[in-house]
């Protein structure tokens, strides 16, 4: 299924939204190219500048540094994720299935789109996620960022989930804390699968059909 939704972005993540403008598009299309390929860490505007032939100054007047940058990705893969698990699991009946099918969407490889489909590549974007997307958190400015609700996108996918495993268990204590916590194990465990294999029983078949069952398993014996 192809991305075609264009969720509405909180406006504190960006100085002019990149969606009207071709030369907007192109920061984020690029820009999460580069950051996939190449890692936060070394990505710089000047690099990105470079790629799409303009000059950090124009960057600049999109975003005001690489973090809000990364947010901005980050939180579109959210609003996606979020849609995606409410088109899934629409007309489901049971609590168990929805579940089982948000831990397939979790553990599966996206299928790779053009630039001319959609201005931010889901492959790319996917990769991003699984190296990055705790670095728009894990920071000292994290409470004030999260005053401007920058997280938003996050939390409520967080609480969704929530919500489906109370529908299952409807006097289980920690339903955000499970939530949120097997969405950051299938990120760090695929990591760990492609990276560190040691840390994981993933490492040499890397098998994403694996990994869904150890979510399931974590998820279904903590409802017991």
């Amino acid at each position: 299924m192809e991305w075609q939704i264009y969720p509405k972005m909180n406006t504190h993540l960006y100085l002019r939204n990149p969606e009207n403008t071709e030369i907007g598009k192109k920061i984020i299309n690029v820009g999460v190219k580069l950051i996939s390929e190449n890692g936060f860490e070394i990505f710089t505007f000047k690099k990105l500048a470079d790629a799409i032939g303009s000059t950090e100054a124009t960057i600049y007047r999109y975003f005001e540094n690489k973090h809000k940058l990364l947010t901005y990705i980050v939180d579109w893969y959210w609003y996606w994720l979020d849609y995606q698990v409410v088109f899934h699991t629409n007309n489901i009946e049971s609590p168990q299935q929805k579940l089982e099918i948000i831990t397939a969407i979790l553990t599966s490889q996206q299928p790779q789109n053009t630039d001319e489909q959609q201005f931010i590549n889901n492959v790319h974007l996917q990769k991003i996620i699984i190296t990055d997307s705790t670095k728009t958190y894990l920071n000292h400015q994290v409470t004030e960022l999260n005053k401007i609700h920058l997280f938003k996108p996050y939390k409520d996918l967080c609480a969704r989930i929530g919500n489906i495993i109370l529908e299952l268990k409807p006097d289980y204590k920690f339903s955000k804390s499970l939530s949120s916590s097997i969405i950051e194990i299938a990120h760090f465990q695929e990591f760990f699968m492609l990276n560190l294999p040691s840390l994981t029983d993933f490492g040499k078949t890397k098998d994403l059909k694996s990994l869904q069952e150890f979510l399931n398993s974590l998820i279904f014996n903590s409802l017991k």
